[in-house]
Order: structure tokens, then sequence, then C-alpha cells
């Protein structure tokens, strides 16, 4: 079952990046985000109504729960958006992002107070050198993109570990559908207040820009996020984020293949040490104690 989740995992997280190659090319960010999250906030709100899952919950969780929204939505999706409107490939944008269990690993020992054996060390640094590799060429190989257009993905990276670490230091556990929902109401609001204000609220009439829609709400806001969220309560911090380092080669790949972005040797060469940091880090070791 831990096998099956974590694969649909990485294939629906990966689909949004390939999902926001797909809406630049028809929409801006914000219009794509906003069309992506208000349809969906609304349906998630009407069911939220008839379940139960939200009493005895204070207005002190929902507010977390919505703060995590903005940052591991909000914050994250709009900086992944951006720099691929930039021209930053979804490749590159997600190989940049991988960068994230290194500092999730990091952090994870002194605010979680979760162990981080040096078997999980080994693999969060072999995945860190194949981001690194697969990154340099891929960034080698674009052209036409100004160099600060790569840091915006690594503020999304950040946003994203800070929801984690928020997440982690909660006291109340809440459902994934609420969560979900606060996170999607949270988002709607969040980007229908920026296409409003920049004057990007109104959708294009192309059936693509509907049918990238129902991609990101389908596979990479159910999938992709909702599992994200139940992994990291059935598995911790430093099974989640080494499965991130897999998204890079995964996106990398797909990116290829639909829109013809660049993959050579040293592309191959870091989704094989991103396969082995996945492989070291999930091996069953039988922690030391300090």
């Amino acid at each position: 079952m831990n096998f099956l989740l974590s694969a649909a995992f990485v294939l629906c997280w990966s689909s949004g990046f390939i999902g926001a190659k797909l809406g630049a090319g028809s929409a801006s960010a914000v219009t794509v985000l906003m069309w992506r999250f208000l349809p969906l906030a609304l349906v998630l709100v009407a069911f939220a109504a008839l379940r139960k899952s939200w009493r005895g919950l204070a207005a002190r969780d929902v507010g977390r729960q919505a703060l995590i929204g903005v940052l591991s939505q909000s914050g994250y999706l709009l900086t992944v958006y951006y720099a691929i409107q930039l021209g930053v490939s979804s490749g590159t944008t997600a190989l940049i992002d991988g960068v994230q269990p290194l500092v999730a690993g990091a952090l994870a020992g002194p605010l979680l107070h979760q162990y981080v054996s040096r078997r999980q060390w080994l693999g969060l640094c072999l995945g860190v050198g194949g981001v690194v590799i697969v990154t340099g060429a891929d960034a080698a190989a674009s052209s036409g993109v100004e160099w600060w257009a790569y840091l915006i993905p690594f503020l999304g990276m950040l946003s994203l570990v800070a929801a984690t670490f928020l997440e982690g230091r909660s006291r109340t556990q809440v459902a994934p559908s609420v969560a979900m929902t606060t996170h999607c109401l949270t988002s709607a609001v969040v980007f229908t207040a920026l296409a409003v204000g920049t004057g990007n609220a109104v959708p294009p009439a192309e059936p693509a820009f509907w049918g990238t829609i129902a991609w990101l709400v389908v596979l990479s806001t159910f999938g992709g996020y909702g599992l994200y969220w139940i992994i990291l309560r059935r598995s911790g911090v430093t099974h989640v984020n080494t499965l991130m380092f897999l998204m890079a080669p995964v996106t990398a790949v797909w990116g290829a293949w639909m829109f013809g972005e660049h993959f050579g040797i040293q592309t191959a060469f870091g989704l094989a040490l991103g396969l082995a940091a996945v492989v070291v880090v999930q091996r069953r070791s039988v922690p030391a104690h300090a």
C-alpha cells in the first residue's frame, strides 16, 4: 500500500509542473490558478457543510490550516507557475524545488524531534547531487531566460518547507478533508484577489484551457496535494520529502516527451542518483540512539 501511495504521489505531483506548462500557453499564471481553485473551493465547501469532521475544531485550528494553505498552495504554486511563465522549463522548476528534502531533513531534528539516520542523510545527499547535476544541464540548454527567474522556485520551496513544519508541530489532528477544503478555499481567495486586481480574471475561451484546469484539479490537487498530506502523516517528513527527489527526474522525462525540453546524459545520470537516494532512504534500518 505504501509503495502504491508513493508511486501515485510522485506521478500526480509531477503532473502539476506539466499542467503549469500547459496553462502557460493559454493564460497568465494567476488566471490559471484562480480557475483551478475557485470552482473546486465552492464544491468542497458545499460538501463540507454536510460532514461531521468540522465539529469540535477551534477557530485557532482552522486559522492554522488557512496559514498552511497560504504557504503550501498559494505561495508554492504561484512561484512555480510564475517561473514557468518566465520561460523556466517544467523540468528545471521541479529540479530546483528538489532541494526541499535537504532543507526539511536538516530541520526535522531540531524542529520536530524526528531522528534522521546516517543512511537517510546519505540518501539525501545523493538526491541533492542528482538535482544539482540535472539542474545544471537543463539550465545550460536554456536560452532567453533571465538568471533571476531560476531563483523564484527557491522561494516556493521554502514556502512548502515552512508549511510542512507548521503542520508537523500542530497538536490537533485535522481530517484530510478539512485540511483540503481549508487550503483550497484560502487559495481561491488569494488567487481570485490577485487575478481581479491585475485584470486577469476572465478565462480564455479555448477548450484547451478548461482541459488544463481539469488536469490540475484531478491529478495535481486531489492526487498530488492530497497524497502529500496523507503520506506525511503516515510516514513522516523524511519519507515524504525523499520522494520529492523523484519529482525532478520524472518531470524532466515527462517534459522532454511532451514539450521537447532538454534531456541528455547528465539528466539521465541525475535520474539514477535520485532513484538511488530513494532506495537508500527507504531501506529499513535500526536507528541509533544518542
